[in-house]
């Protein structure tokens, strides 16, 4: 099942290290499977309030979103871009191709009615 890791960036002032983290990310994750899905795109904020940017990799599964957080050589470029750019980084699993979201709310309801 795909999984993603979502970066929510505030804005920040241009550094050589920020365009060496750029340069160099993309041969962090290929190796597990990675690519950018959202990156260096502008948003449209149609409800609250979302500064800065917002970058997606989508990953094969959550594993390989996992590795490549930890790996070496991410560990290695992620200062680059941590020192100078404020921001939230989750990685979360995606849902299967036959997802029903009745069922999520079916189980709510249950819930609901027991408590």
């Amino acid at each position: 099942m795909t999984a993603y890791a979502i970066a929510h960036l505030r804005e920040a002032v241009p550094h050589p290290e920020i365009a060496d983290y750029i340069e160099r990310i993309g041969a962090t994750f290929a190796p597990y499977g990675g690519r950018f899905l959202v990156h260096a795109a502008r948003h449209e904020v149609v409800e609250g309030d979302w500064p800065g940017h917002v970058v997606v990799i989508g990953f094969p599964a959550i594993a390989e979103a996992r590795a490549w957080w930890d790996s070496p050589a991410y560990r290695e470029v992620a200062p680059l871009r941590s020192r100078h750019i404020e921001g939230d980084i989750i990685l979360v699993p995606g849902v299967p191709e036959a997802y029903d979201p009745t069922a999520t709310a079916r189980l709510m309801r249950e819930g609901l009615a027991a408590g």
